[in-house]
């Protein structure tokens, strides 16, 4: 949570947990890498954990990919991480996926650098985003509920 996402719920064993919510006030399935696992894992060394596309891209989401994030220590104070996300299928919204991917590591590999350097990540603005985008989408809802029920 100070710099992938705004809440998890981790057990590092191998079959444990590892559900990051970038949408933690999202419905069941919406929240992000909901139900995701631990495949493996080499203390201070490397992490495996199995993840899926973004609840949007429902075709592509629907099976599971996999990704092993290496730590190698440089010196005492620097450790090169390389993260490699496999088992991609191909064509439509597989290319979608990787795309988002190909964006998004980037940013979680920032926000790590980031922690180190400055900090927990604030996801403050982040949660507020999202409210405000929940809120906009419940309203023409609630809008077309108010005028189906004065029928």
């Amino acid at each position: 949570m100070s710099f992938f996402a705004p809440d998890a719920q981790v057990e590092p064993r191998v079959g444990g947990a590892f559900h990051i919510h970038m949408d933690p006030g999202g419905a069941p399935g919406m929240k992000g890498a909901d139900d995701m696992r631990y495949m493996a894992l080499q203390p201070k060394k490397m992490v495996s954990f199995d993840w899926n596309a973004p609840p949007h891209l429902t075709e592509a989401r629907a099976q599971r990919t996999f990704v092993v994030v290496r730590f190698a220590a440089v010196d005492d104070k620097t450790t090169r991480v390389t993260l490699h996300h496999t088992g991609w299928g191909e064509g439509g919204q597989w290319d979608q996926a990787f795309a988002y991917f190909d964006r998004a590591w980037g940013n979680v590999l920032d926000n790590l650098k980031k922690r180190y350097d400055s900090g927990p990540y604030d996801w403050t603005e982040w949660l507020k985003q999202l409210e405000a985008r929940r809120a906009q989408a419940a309203a023409p809802a609630a809008a077309r509920a108010a005028s189906q029920g004065g029928r």
